[in-house]
């Protein structure tokens, strides 16, 4: 777990407690969007990215329950505002896009390096979007 932080940490040139978070965000942010068999196989086969999303308090921090449902799952026809949310998330960790790709696409790059490129293209194609920053 540790080596996957501070690989997003230099990867993104952040500190490792705003590295850890980032990896957090994303990992909740899987959890609900992602099709459920899918994140577990993927937990199962890394372990460590299970004990990090553990970790994550629920994304949207500061929004309304009414806005959040909206914005999360569901959320496809406002064409992916999970993952809009996600990124206002990151942003407030102080995350520049570039960075939010940087660890997006280091996050991927563990998965698929444990889970295999079929498991993470499931997840990325159940989520629209999400393949622009992996």
């Amino acid at each position: 777990m540790e080596h996957l932080i501070a690989d997003v940490a230099a990867g993104a040139d952040v500190a490792p407690d705003v590295a850890r978070k980032a990896v957090a965000l994303i990992l909740d942010f899987l959890k609900r969007e992602a099709p459920p068999e899918a994140i577990d196989a993927l937990f199962d086969k890394a372990p460590a990215l299970r004990a990090i999303a553990a970790t994550a308090s629920t994304g949207g921090e500061g929004l309304g329950g009414t806005l959040r449902g909206l914005m999360g799952t569901g959320a496809g026809a406002m064409g992916g505002g999970g993952l809009m949310a996600l990124g206002g998330d990151l942003m407030n960790l102080g995350l520049s896009m570039d960075q939010i790709q940087g660890v997006g696409q280091k996050v991927f790059a563990y998965a698929r390096d444990k889970g295999g490129d079929e498991l993470v293209g499931e997840i990325s194609a159940a989520i629209p979007g999400l393949s622009q920053f992996i």
